[in-house]
């Protein structure tokens, strides 16, 4: 029965992924060529928008990793010491904000290589 479920779970992922890597492409319809036009402002479309999609992935992935670990690290810490939960609360969500900083960077990177990409002026400028 398990070995069953996990098939289908991963089935399942599988067309997902299919899904989120094809989309790009369907978003970029509207850079097709007219007549005379080239295919190279469709890949460029296209890849911008993938690699807007990797740029929040991978940033999202690398905040979540350090938010997670420094609550881990706080909550070990007032386990042991409860007395200073005050300073250990503190210097967490510090570190929390500068971690949460690093997804808006990734977001303001994704946002720039999709609607102000600078090296557009390189293709049809």
């Amino acid at each position: 029965m398990l070995r069953r479920t996990v098939k289908w779970f991963s089935a399942l992922l599988m067309v997902t992924a299919g899904l989120l890597v094809s989309s790009p492409m369907v978003f970029a319809a509207e850079a097709l060529p007219e007549e005379g036009g080239s295919l190279i402002k469709v890949i460029f479309a296209v890849g911008a928008m993938l690699g807007s999609g990797l740029a929040i992935g991978l940033g999202a992935i690398g905040a979540g990793a350090g938010i997670g670990n420094a609550a881990n690290g706080a909550c070990s810490a007032v386990g042991r010491n409860p007395g200073v939960q005050g300073k250990i609360m503190m210097t967490m969500l510090v570190g929390m904000a500068m971690a949460e900083s690093i997804a808006i960077y990734a977001l303001v990177v994704s946002l720039v290589l999709l609607y102000a990409n600078p090296y557009t002026s390189f293709l049809w400028g």
